[in-house]
């Protein structure tokens, strides 16, 4: 069901059938898109239904002069990073002590059925800045464009792509480095 499918829906009064169907389109997605950061299977469980109920809250102040989809993964973006704040102020420690704590939880993640070269790349993602790692993760893995991903986070398209070019630059050199 299409993203225009699922607010006319809403806005017929099924709601709760339109909010389904979100969840069914977008669930598999979003996970993926949030355990980028988390690099937890536990944690990004929490924070999808934690998006989805901030999506359900804010629906019906929905504007619609964003594109659904953006809209919805500015939502689960902002949770993954605040997430990411709250973890760090409460262990008072630094941005490189959470990294090494996410490149822990590659190596010892159950759920993980890449090869040693994915995981040497999930490494590689998670040493970049918040910044660069965000722009990178929706650029690469979500394949979206520039202008949709400057929707979503704020960031001019000039930015976005300088960024996306550094943070390209600096797993290649990473991946060299250890291949």
């Amino acid at each position: 069901m299409s993203d225009r499918e699922i607010m006319q829906l809403y806005h017929s009064g099924a709601k709760e059938k339109a909010f389904g169907m979100l969840v069914l389109s977008y669930r598999e997605r979003l996970y993926w898109h949030i355990r980028r950061f988390t690099c937890s299977h536990d944690d990004t469980d929490d924070l999808l239904q934690d998006t989805f109920a901030k999506i359900w809250a804010a629906l019906p102040s929905f504007r619609e002069d964003a594109q659904l989809f953006t809209w919805i993964y500015r939502i689960a973006t902002n949770e993954a990073l605040n997430f990411l704040r709250r973890k760090k102020i409460r262990a008072m420690v630094s941005f490189e002590d959470i990294r090494i704590e996410m490149e822990r939880r590659i190596d010892s993640d159950p759920y993980f059925n890449g090869d040693a070269i994915q995981r040497q790349l999930l490494k590689a993602i998670q040493k970049l800045p918040p910044k660069q790692r965000l722009v990178f993760n929706l650029r690469y893995f979500e394949e979206m464009k520039y202008e949709q991903i400057a929707e979503i986070t704020g960031i001019t398209v000039g930015s976005l792509k300088a960024s996306y070019h550094h943070a390209y630059n600096k797993i290649k050199a990473e991946l060299e480095k250890n291949f």
